[in-house]
């Protein structure tokens, strides 16, 4: 039976991609090391690995590339302003979305997205899409 699952980010370097998160969307440090950093937002869990570790399989010790992390949270125009007069690097700026998110995407290190979403209303006929 399934006890959890949660995304490990291959990086270049942990501890700078585990502070961007730390920092900015109030992840807590559950476990550190030079090599693994696992970090804690309530019930959510997130962890990133340093890309060159030996448990990875030899040829997959690479950073990871074309990651998509969504955060969910309950107000992103709050969270955008917030994040914009921090200088974050907006890669996508606040938009609606047809298909029910209000969302805006910044760039943390290691070149990871990270897609803040807020649910919205989605229009009629992305409506129906949804599993009841």
């Amino acid at each position: 039976m399934l006890k959890s699952s949660y995304p490990v980010l291959q990086v270049a370097d942990p501890s700078l991609v585990a502070h961007f998160f730390v920092s900015h969307f109030g992840f807590e440090v559950s476990f550190s090391a030079d090599w693994y950093v696992s970090l804690r937002h309530g019930s959510h869990e997130l962890a990133v690995l340093d890309c060159t570790h030996p448990t990875i399989p030899e040829g997959f010790r690479v950073p990871c590339g074309g990651v998509l992390l969504n955060l969910e949270i309950d107000d992103a125009t709050v969270e955008y302003a917030r994040l914009r007069d921090r200088g974050l690097p907006i890669r996508l700026e606040l938009r609606d979305e047809v298909f029910g998110q209000r969302h805006f995407i910044v760039e943390a290190p290691g070149s990871i997205l990270v897609d803040v979403i807020e649910e919205i209303s989605p229009s009629p006929e992305f409506a129906d899409a949804f599993a009841s």
